[in-house]
């Protein structure tokens, strides 16, 4: 899978973001807090540009597809990840376990922070090890702020498929998150909460029968 040159400047800016906060967050546990800003982020943009969040300015999405693309094995990711009843399931459990934490937690700005940063810590340790066995992105399809993100975004910015389109199946072996825009070329348009608006399969369509179209 390949990522685009532009594309893959801008991860290797955002993913330092990761680490970072992790770090600081160790020393400072308030700086958990900054959990926030990715979470509104990712939801704030989707009611304009869909998913596109999840594209280089998630820092952990960053993170998953530089240091993971070349090792991780690749693997279709199983239907079980993407079942909405999973997904869910994984907003329950990470909204829960936050609010149990802030309960008990409540007014030590410390503890709260600290509470996030396990968060943080925790998920982003299951994704790795997910990306290391079956695909870099999987943890993105359980993600709950990627999923509340699909949910809302899904008809923004579609990915348009023309009639140029030769059925050649190549935006699906270069799409990180696994989806097929020429399975779409009756319908003309594929919209897809999922799709992260990352433009990597308009730019690898041989013919040129891709583009993302923008509703705005």
């Amino acid at each position: 899978m390949k990522i685009t040159s532009k594309r893959k400047q801008l991860q290797l800016i955002t993913w330092i973001v990761l680490p970072l906060v992790i770090i600081f967050g160790l020393i400072y546990p308030a700086a958990g807090f900054l959990l926030f800003a990715c979470m509104l982020g990712a939801v704030g943009l989707s009611f304009t540009r869909g998913r596109s969040w999840c594209d280089w300015m998630c820092p952990r999405g960053a993170f998953y597809d530089l240091f993971f693309n070349r090792i991780s094995p690749n693997k279709k990711v199983p239907r079980f990840f993407k079942k909405t009843a999973v997904r869910v399931f994984m907003i329950g459990v990470i909204f829960t376990a936050m609010g149990v934490q802030f309960y008990f937690a409540w007014g030590d700005l410390n503890a709260m922070g600290a509470a996030l940063l396990r968060i943080l810590i925790i998920t982003t340790i299951a994704g790795i090890i997910l990306a290391l066995t079956i695909h870099p992105r999987t943890w993105c399809h359980i993600c709950p702020m990627g999923t509340i993100a699909s949910w809302i975004g899904k008809r923004k910015l579609p990915v348009q498929v023309s009639e140029q389109c030769s059925l050649c199946g190549l935006c699906s072996k270069v799409c990180p998150m696994q989806l097929s825009p020429y399975e779409y070329k009756d319908e003309g348009l594929m919209e897809h909460g999922d799709c992260i608006k990352c433009s990597t399969c308009v730019n690898s369509c041989p013919v040129k029968a891709l583009s993302i179209q923008n509703t705005a």
